[in-house]
């Protein structure tokens, strides 16, 4: 049995596309399938659409949740609702392509992996995302600490075995990659170059893309709060050098000029403690939304039985 979880959020656009491609892709290496399309709580008509597909084809089935709880919350919704001994995750915008999900299905049954991720090693077309996305790709490979990180995102497949230990982490704030790296097991990764989106506008705008690495960094690495250790200890030693300095000059009789000094040094620590005490609160906000133990999403219905439309 093999499931295939994709996030949908006003995808109407490329729907018809994507159905398409999905089932023709899968039907290559799978007999017995099921496709998780969630609905990340779209206002077009994707899920229209879907249902339209659904009468079609039985083995797809949809998971409405009860607004936009994000593309990670989404995930999860499918991960915990997908029955099969094999499990993949793909984004719903065609960029990863579903042609590939047979290379991933062959290395996990003939090669032994556990876990397979796609590793982009290229991306069509030229942006301003593009160069953000490599800039976090290269940042969180060197601080977050984590193996087989490097330019992996959401699309994937792994066994029923990793998917339990996956499942079995709980905390609030979500990076898949990074969750997904941290359980260990047989990793291999399938390299591929990232189609252009298709069709419409991306959702993931580039203040969602920021939070989504800070959540990430956050989350795996310890790197922002030894750099408040870091910076701490310069700026200590620093005035002090500076005190020993003023010290000298007092002795020997020289005046020290103006206040500029003074001044530059009392914004440069306060600029410093602001800096400092940003990092602690994102900490600290992360252990209350813990503490919260809120569900990570809601489901408004699941459409398995037969659906009329």
């Amino acid at each position: 049995m093999f499931s295939l979880i994709i996030p949908v959020y006003n995808e109407s656009q490329l729907i018809d596309d994507l159905v398409a491609r999905v089932v023709a892709a899968v039907k290559t290496f799978a007999g017995d399938y099921e496709l998780l399309f969630v609905d990340d709580g779209s206002t077009d008509t994707t899920v229209e659409q879907l249902l339209k597909h659904r009468l079609q084809n039985k083995k797809i089935k949809i998971i409405s949740l009860s607004k936009n709880f994000g593309h990670q919350a989404a995930f999860t919704a499918g991960l915990e609702h997908a029955t099969g001994d094999i499990v993949a995750m793909m984004d719903g915008d065609l960029q990863d392509p579903p042609e590939l999900l047979a290379e991933m299905y062959a290395k996990i049954t003939k090669e032994g992996y556990d876990i397979v991720s796609g590793k982009r090693t290229g991306r069509k077309g030229k942006n301003h995302r593009t160069f953000y996305t490599f800039l976090f790709h290269l940042l969180f490979k060197n601080i977050g600490g984590l193996e087989n990180m490097e330019n992996a995102g959401n699309f994937s497949m792994m066994t029923r075995e990793a998917l339990q230990a996956l499942l079995s982490l709980k905390e609030k704030v979500r990076y898949m990659p990074g969750l997904r790296s941290f359980i260990g097991f047989n990793q291999g990764t399938v390299d591929y170059i990232r189609d252009d989106r298709a069709h419409g506008e991306p959702k993931m705008s580039l203040s969602k893309l920021f939070a989504l690495a800070t959540d990430a960094i956050f989350s795996f690495s310890r790197f922002p709060i030894r750099l408040c250790l870091w910076l701490g200890s310069v700026g200590t030693i620093v005035f002090l050098l500076a005190g020993i300095y003023v010290l000298v000059e007092k002795i020997l009789g020289l005046a020290v000029l103006g206040w500029s000094s003074t001044l530059l040094s009392i914004y440069f620590l306060g600029s410093i403690q602001l800096i400092f005490l940003g990092i602690v609160g994102e900490y600290v906000f992360r252990i209350y939304k813990e503490s919260q133990n809120r569900p990570i999403y809601f489901i408004r219905k699941i459409h398995e039985e037969e659906t009329k439309v």
